[in-house]
């Protein structure tokens, strides 16, 4: 009788716990949604570039985007505004980019193409965005030579 009264106690004790076991991975997987991050923060790398120009001089201007991690979704765009002197600034053999406009960067590695149309110094700022929001901005400064 005393091995009955065990064997009850035990099977009630195990069909509890396998209960609670179920309730607490149901209740855990309630939410279908699974959260991956996407909005990872960047920063840019510049390789460096000569301070000093002429009138129809071309400088590369090499840039690379890191970011912490890697969604694929996640589209880059550039714009700029020249505050100083008067150029030309563009990504491979594209058209000239217009100041204030956005481009889309089709990659994370890339080169850009300045190219100087007066004999003045040159200030212009570089904003690279992603389609989350993040901005960051890079200023260029050139010194006329002649």
């Amino acid at each position: 009788m005393k091995n009955a009264t065990n064997y009850k106690i035990i099977n009630l004790l195990k069909y509890s716990f396998i209960l609670v076991l179920l309730g607490i991975i149901f209740n855990s997987c309630q939410d279908n949604d699974l959260e991956m991050k996407q909005n990872f923060p960047f920063d840019i790398k510049v390789m460096p570039i000569p301070s000093k120009i002429k009138e129809g001089e071309i400088v590369e201007i090499r840039i690379i985007l890191e970011t912490a991690g890697n969604f694929s979704e996640t589209k880059y765009s550039i714009r700029y505004f020249q505050f100083e002197g008067n150029g030309k600034l563009q990504r491979y053999s594209d058209e000239p980019y217009l100041p204030n406009d956005e481009y889309i960067l089709p990659e994370k590695q890339f080169r850009l193409y300045y190219t100087s149309q007066s004999s003045e110094s040159h200030q212009f700022s570089i904003w690279i965005k992603d389609s989350f929001g993040n901005e960051k901005r890079i200023d260029f400064e050139f010194d006329s030579t002649k």
